[in-house]
């Protein structure tokens, strides 16, 4: 890619400014309208690239094909990030700015002199002095997350289609909505898509590639008190809200939460309470890198929660668990090609694979499940879902590296990886 004009920044200045924040309170597909802008966006620019099926769908999905090179017969693979952003932060308004050769020092957003991007707080931020790096102006997140991906993956597009001397096979290019809410494989249409193997541009610092993530379920705890006038409640009242109140309280405060783990412990998350003293609703994220420790976590979650309601005879409790993701490492490693080969891309550029298990989840664990096989590569996104959010333009172009010769390496199969 010598001589190359990259165009992933431009790209990516212009997305971030297009609001897809996603809303966890809407059932709807795509959870808000607002995601379809970019969705739209993307699939006119791919078709001005040349890529003639490039299109968007009623749910928010962009499915393109870059035709294949060669003769050979080359697996298809796809290549996945997702157009929204989190909800933990503002999207709105958000305004990109480049700082053409970082110095070093702290960074003061100007919108907001309180949001201070630190580089005692950002180590990563030393291994791009003299460089540019890009922020948002202390309002709102960057939407780095997932917008670095895509401008990634466009950007790798407009490179094969204006250098079709490069050999590739079939690659199907796919953004999604609603990751951030969990919902981004909902919709999907695999069929349409036909894709063999994919991967997913959704990752952290340069180098990284990730074929781990946590399992997940979601417990709700449904407890039903008994309500009576409160003037008149002595002997009567059995209070819901005070023994969700009770459970909360008897949760471990060093450990099992996410506030006190990392690496590969797993942990039981409340993340939300609604009710009343006749009803009250807690709900928690279970996660655990071993499938099988979410029913030990969910059991002493039950235990916990019973032992409480003792000393409520009156009072009863539904304990309700949902499925939500699987480790994908359980699928990706029945493929070990899908790793050998990103591993040679990153070597061609001159990376060496840094592998990280990731403590949550990725468009790429459904996607596994679902007969996708689907690892996440890196983009250069740092301090995700926060005012504080960066990425360091070097990572971007180099991502834009990776995947280019990584079509290449499929292209060539197992005979030309050393």
């Amino acid at each position: 890619m010598k001589d190359y004009p990259y165009t992933v920044v431009e790209r990516f200045m212009r997305y971030v400014q297009i609001d897809t924040q996603s809303d966890p309170q809407n059932n709807s597909h795509p959870s808000s309208e607002k995601q379809k802008d970019l969705s739209q966006l993307l699939a006119k620019e791919l078709l001005e690239m040349g890529i003639g099926d490039a299109h968007t769908d009623e749910y928010g999905y962009v499915y393109a094909t870059i035709p294949a090179t060669t003769d050979k017969k080359v697996p298809v693979i796809c290549l996945c990030s997702h157009v929204d952003t989190a909800p933990d932060c503002s999207g709105t308004n958000v305004k990109p700015i480049l700082h053409t050769s970082y110095d070093g020092h702290d960074i003061v957003l100007p919108d907001d002199e309180m949001q201070v991007i630190k580089a005692e707080e950002y180590p990563y931020l030393k291994e791009h002095i003299g460089n540019r790096i890009i922020t948002a102006s202390g309002l709102t997140l960057l939407g780095a997350d997932d917008k670095a991906g895509v401008a990634e993956i466009m950007d790798m597009a407009h490179y094969l289609v204006t250098h079709p001397e490069v050999k590739h096979g079939t690659i199907k290019i796919l953004f999604t909505p609603d990751e951030e809410v969990g919902q981004g494989t909902a919709k999907l249409d695999l069929q349409k898509l036909g894709a063999e193997f994919a991967y997913t541009l959704d990752g952290g610092e340069l180098g990284t590639f990730e074929d781990e993530t946590f399992s997940a379920d979601a417990v709700t705890i449904t407890i039903h008190g008994v309500i009576s006038h409160p003037g008149y409640a002595k002997g009567k009242m059995v209070n819901a809200l005070k023994i969700a109140g009770e459970i909360l309280s008897a949760l471990p405060k060093q450990e099992w939460s996410p506030e006190t783990t990392n690496e590969k412990q797993g942990f039981v998350h409340p993340l939300h309470i609604d009710g009343l003293a006749e009803k009250t609703v807690l709900e928690f994220l279970i996660r655990d890198f071993d499938t099988a420790q979410l029913a030990v976590h969910e059991t002493r979650l039950k235990t916990l929660a019973e032992n409480i309601l003792t000393a409520y005879p009156k009072a009863t409790m539904q304990f309700e668990i949902q499925e939500q993701y699987r480790n994908m490492k359980e699928i990706l490693d029945q493929y070990p090609q899908i790793t050998a080969y990103a591993e040679e891309a990153y070597r061609r550029v001159g990376l060496t694979v840094v592998k990280e298990p990731i403590r949550g989840g990725t468009d790429g664990s459904r996607l596994s499940f679902m007969g996708l096989p689907c690892p996440n590569i890196f983009t250069g996104m740092q301090a995700i879902h926060s005012k504080h959010e960066w990425i360091g333009v070097r990572d971007m172009e180099k991502a834009v590296e990776v995947l280019v010769e990584l079509v290449q390496v499929w292209a060539e199969g197992e005979a030309n990886i050393e």
